[in-house]
């Protein structure tokens, strides 16, 4: 299994294109094998995009997120006591964002591979990361 920062599951659905060919092999790698998931701090992260316009909806902001996981076919991981708590361990060199945060956890929690392509994320040695 591998985790997919919330940009990376939004290029995926939309814009493929923007992935990397590093990004495009390890997620169809998971697909055959273990599957590809999201932090469920990602869902909040859509919504507010589908709130600033920055996304277009396709009807609820509800409906819109549901219809990106399920052509995605992601699972959800949630927040757990182990993740919020890492997330607040992160050293003052990892991003403050909640989000970066959260979503490094619960790589960091699982031992899995984050798929991101925020360069302050892949330049920490905490988090496994690919791009």
């Amino acid at each position: 299994m591998i985790l997919l920062d919330t940009h990376v599951l939004m290029w995926m659905v939309s814009s493929p294109g923007k992935l990397s060919r590093t990004a495009v092999r390890e997620i169809r790698k998971a697909q055959r094998e273990g599957g590809c998931a999201i932090a469920s701090i990602s869902l909040w992260e859509l919504a507010l995009l589908f709130a600033k316009g920055r996304l277009r909806a396709s009807g609820t902001i509800e409906a819109s997120i549901r219809e990106i996981v399920d052509s995605a076919t992601v699972s959800v991981l949630e927040i757990t006591s182990e993740i919020a708590g890492l997330a607040m361990a992160f050293p003052e060199t990892y991003p403050k964002d909640p989000g970066d945060r959260l979503i490094g956890a619960t790589a960091r929690a699982l031992g899995i591979t984050l798929i991101t392509q925020d360069e302050r994320i892949l330049a920490s040695p905490l988090v496994r990361t690919i791009w």
